[in-house]
C-alpha cells in the first residue's frame, strides 16, 4: 500500500480482543501512518438485544432497526464497543480518540427504506473534522451511527449505518490511498471457496449479480468499488491471522486486492 490516509474496517469476530489488530494499529500509529478506524459490533449489539428481551431482525443484510433497537445500536456501538477499542489502543500507545458519526455530525445519512426503519444511507461526510485530528496527531475510530439529514439540514435524529459502508465513504471522502477490511474469512472466494488475489470493478459486479459473492461480503465489495472511483486501493483480509493488517500494509500477498 502506498504513503497516505489509511482506513481500517474492524467488526464482527475482528474487533482486537483476540488477535493482533490493536497492536498492529497502534504500531503503525506510532510510526506516523495516518489512520481512521471504522468499526461495526453486530454480534455484540444481537447479544445486547436478547437480554433486552428484542428480537433482532434482517432484511437483505441489514438489520431492521426500530427504535427500540436503536438504542441498543447506540449504546452498544458509540459506547461499549467504541470506548473499549479507544482505551485499548490508547493503552498501547496510541493517541486514539472516540467518536460516532453524531459528533461534530461527521456523518450525515438519509433513511434508506421505510421498512428498515431508523436505518441510513451515507449523504455527507466531514472531511475536514477528520483531517484536523489526524493533523493533531490523533486516531479516530468512529461507530458506524450516523445523524439524519433533511432538506440539507441535521434533524437530531440518530441512525444505524452499515459499518462497511461507512468505512468506504470516509475512505472515498478522504482520498484514502488505502481501505482495508478486517474480517473473519481469507478474502473474496471465487465459486470453488479460492481466495481470489486481485479483483477489478466489473469482475467484482459480475460476481455479485451471480451470487457467488454474497451475504456480508457484498457491502464491503460494493464499498471497495466506490471507493475506487477516487483512487483508493481496498484489501479484504483475514483479521485473525496475526498481523495480517502489517503485512497488507506492507505490500505482502495478503487477501483479496480490489482496484
Amino acid at each position: 500500500m502506498t504513503d497516505g490516509i489509511t482506513v481500517v474496517k474492524i467488526g464482527g469476530s475482528t474487533l482486537g480482543a483476540h488477535d493482533t489488530t490493536l497492536d498492529d494499529l497502534a504500531l503503525l500509529h506510532r510510526e506516523g501512518r495516518r489512520l481512521v478506524v471504522v468499526h461495526g459490533g453486530g454480534d455484540l449489539v444481537s447479544r445486547w438485544l436478547q437480554v433486552h428481551g428484542v428480537e433482532a431482525h434482517f432484511l437483505d443484510g441489514l438489520r431492521v432497526t426500530e427504535a427500540e433497537t436503536l438504542e441498543v445500536v447506540v449504546a452498544v456501538l458509540a459506547g461499549l464497543v467504541n470506548k473499549q477499542l479507544v482505551a485499548g489502543l490508547n493503552g498501547l500507545g496510541a493517541r486514539a480518540i472516540g467518536l460516532s458519526g453524531a459528533d461534530g455530525a461527521l456523518l450525515r445519512a438519509r433513511r434508506a427504506r421505510p421498512e428498515l426503519g431508523f436505518v441510513g444511507e451515507i449523504t455527507a461526510v466531514d472531511r475536514a473534522l477528520l483531517e484536523t485530528l489526524l493533523e493533531q496527531g490523533y486516531l479516530p475510530v468512529v461507530a458506524s451511527v450516523a445523524v439524519e439529514e433533511k432538506g440539507g439540514a441535521v434533524s437530531g435524529q440518530l441512525l444505524n449505518v452499515n459499518a462497511d459502508t461507512v468505512a468506504g465513504e470516509i475512505a472515498r471522502h478522504l482520498g484514502a490511498a488505502a481501505l482495508a477490511f478486517l474480517t473473519d474469512v481469507p478474502g473474496v472466494l471465487d465459486g470453488e471457496g479460492r481466495i481470489m488475489e486481485r479483483l477489478a470493478g466489473e469482475e467484482a459486479r459480475a460476481l455479485v449479480s451471480s451470487g457467488t459473492i454474497a451475504s456480508g461480503m457484498i457491502p464491503k465489495v460494493e464499498a471497495a468499488l466506490a471507493a475506487a472511483a477516487g483512487g483508493t486501493r481496498t484489501v479484504v483480509l483475514d483479521g485473525r491471522r496475526p498481523h495480517a493488517l502489517r503485512e497488507a500494509l506492507e505490500g505482502r500477498p495478503v487477501g483479496t486486492v480490489i482496484a
